[in-house]
């Protein structure tokens, strides 16, 4: 399993519209196989800065996403003015939860 997780800035008089370009590419993301979190949200407004965590079944389901249409389309409109803090983990297996 991959999971991302970090901090993208973005110019704070984009927020609104980054906002409502997340939310619609968000709900496809999450259907796509092999997506088992995705989820931006909004740390900081005045700063413009978004908590990302993602997590992927695999490399696989990750590189698939990356390269559907919606995901490319994405990319160009906010790629340029994104800077990002992000960090990618594999996990090898998950841990059992204790009671």
């Amino acid at each position: 399993m991959l999971i991302l997780m970090g901090y993208i800035h973005i110019d704070p008089q984009d927020v609104h519209a980054f906002v409502r370009d997340v939310q619609a590419i968000s709900l496809s993301t999450k259907t796509e196989d092999g997506c088992l979190f995705y989820g931006f949200t909004l740390d900081d407004g005045p700063t413009g800065r978004f908590l990302v965590a993602e997590r992927w079944r695999d490399q696989d389901a990750l590189t698939a996403h990356l390269a559907r249409a919606e995901t490319l389309a994405f990319l160009k409109t906010w790629g340029d003015r994104m800077k990002g803090d992000l960090q990618t983990y594999e996990v090898m297996e998950d841990l059992p939860r204790s009671s």
